[in-house]
């Protein structure tokens, strides 16, 4: 099952036009999800994705 940073407690959204969209537990920016960058650089979906308290698990 893929990841939804969208629903992770360590994504955020930047002011950076280059790099729109962030990890807190990765600690970095980027114009993609950062799912999407963790897989494509280990090979494994990301492991510090935890659910924001209240969010549609889906």
């Amino acid at each position: 099952m893929a990841v939804n940073c969208f629903n992770c407690q360590y994504f955020f959204v930047t002011w950076d036009p280059k790099s729109p969209r962030g990890c807190k537990a990765y600690g970095f920016k980027t114009r993609e999800l950062p799912s999407t960058v963790v897989r494509r650089s280990s090979g494994m979906e990301c492991l510090k994705f935890e659910p924001k308290k209240g969010a549609d698990r889906r």
